[in-house]
């Protein structure tokens, strides 16, 4: 059995990806963040959709159109395909654990509520 709020053991001050499930349909990964944020200048622009929740930690994403959001353990959000993002805050202690879910997420976030 796992645990999602397990830290590995030689994280580092490192950014830590683990792929939980991967197939043609969805990704879901386990991401720990330690202070780090998007290089500047740079975007992430994914072909797919990502909800993403914040289980432990802060964070902060900047969009393209200057909008931010701040996030704290439980919050979550849907970042659709090709909406540019980048991430400029995260907390190092504790550090950020983060459930990500990639895919065609198109009703995703109304079937949430």
């Amino acid at each position: 059995m796992n645990n999602i709020f397990k830290l590995p053991d030689y994280l580092n001050n490192q950014e830590f990806f683990e792929t939980i499930i991967n197939n043609k349909n969805i990704k879901i990964e386990r991401i720990i963040s330690t202070g780090q944020t998007t290089p500047e200048g740079t975007w992430y622009d994914q072909e797919q959709d990502e909800w993403v929740i914040l289980l432990q930690g802060d964070a902060t994403l900047l969009y393209l159109d200057n909008s931010s959001i701040d996030l704290k353990a439980g919050d979550y959000l849907l970042i659709k395909a090709h909406q540019k993002h980048r991430v400029i805050f995260t907390s190092s202690n504790p550090p950020c654990i983060w459930l990500a879910i990639h895919g065609n997420l198109e009703n995703f976030e109304q079937e949430l509520n």
